[in-house]
């Protein structure tokens, strides 16, 4: 019977949806990856910013190959492989590939926050009013005239598109895929489902406003408790910096100082006196910068939760690091 209606064109073909559903997977793993950068580099940054990668990693390893052909071309590679200038050229090839990323998702960060603070007060003021007895259309209506930070654009949208007729459970999906939160992800999810089970829209509504309060707050009230860790953990690296530095500007300087004299007398040849000060200065400016990176990483780990919203804080103690130990000691 169903092959009969399919035939007639009363049912549709499953094969069809299959292929049409396949046809949008694809689609969706294209935009994802590297040809969804080359297609729309800008929102590809901005959506993922792993993805400033693709551009930051080639232009470094570039400069990093000119600048290294050149300097061994005219000093030689002995001289080149045998002092700081190979570390010079690793570390602005690692600060040209982070900082980009760390800068990125800053900001990704930042635009993320902002969204999720307003939800709360979006699905509470939406519960309130369909709760009053106002249709949901009337109601996004009335709440898209009130301000909701950065999410009200895409409150707007929404109203726009209910406006022309959009059933609200694809309107409110289509609201969650453009903000792009995993709060906002899952909020839209829960009230999806729950409005397509058949269940009263204003308590699905003021129980998603509470979760997104309750996750807001925790997320806070996490990041308001560990900032003393970070700060910890960023004054640890000063200190650390400035212990090594006076190790290396005034010890080791002094030792051999002694060292000569006391073998220019005669007295305990040999003491000191061979020590290589720069072969120490570039060890220690290898652990003042070692420290700074991953410390910077430990710091975005408790602080935020996530290790690559520790990145800003490695490239500033990197380059701190690399510039104190290159122009000041």
């Amino acid at each position: 019977m169903k092959r009969l209606l399919r035939k007639k064109g009363a049912l549709p073909d499953s094969s069809s949806d299959t292929n049409i559903q396949d046809s949008i997977a694809r689609r969706n793993k294209r935009e994802i990856g590297f040809s969804g950068f080359i297609r729309h580099p800008i929102q590809s940054l901005i959506k993922n910013p792993a993805h400033s990668l693709y551009l930051s990693v080639p232009i470094a390893l570039i400069i990093a190959f000119i600048w290294l052909f050149f300097v061994i071309r005219q000093l030689g590679i002995d001289l080149v492989l045998g002092t700081t200038i190979i570390d010079d050229i690793i570390i602005i090839t690692v600060l040209l590939i982070i900082t980009p990323l760390a800068v990125l998702d800053f900001f990704e960060d930042h635009r993320q926050r902002n969204l999720e603070s307003a939800l709360p007060n979006f699905f509470r003021d939406l519960a309130g009013m369909n709760e009053s007895g106002m249709t949901l259309p009337g109601a996004v209506a009335l709440v898209a005239q009130a301000e909701y930070s950065t999410l009200t654009p895409h409150i707007r949208r929404l109203d726009q598109e209910m406006s022309w007729s959009v059933p609200f459970v694809e309107a409110i999906m289509r609201f969650g895929e453009r903000i792009q939160t995993p709060l906002a992800t899952r909020s839209v999810d829960l009230i999806a489902k729950a409005s397509k089970a058949g269940g009263d829209i204003s308590n699905v509504l003021r129980a998603a406003a509470i979760d997104t309060y309750e996750f807001v707050s925790l997320k806070t009230e996490r990041l308001n408790n560990m900032f003393i860790y970070i700060v910890i953990i960023i004054i640890s690296f000063f200190v650390y910096m400035f212990v090594i530095g006076i190790l290396t500007s005034t010890f080791l300087e002094t030792m051999a100082a002694a060292g000569q004299a006391a073998e220019s007398s005669g007295a305990g040849a040999g003491f000191m006196s061979s020590v290589d000060i720069g072969f120490y200065k570039r060890i220690f400016s290898h652990a003042v910068i070692l420290q700074g990176f991953f410390s910077g990483l430990v710091a975005g780990q408790m602080g935020e939760g996530r290790a690559l919203a520790g990145l800003k804080y490695s490239a500033v103690m990197v380059f701190i690091g690399w510039i104190v130990f290159r122009f000041v000691i």
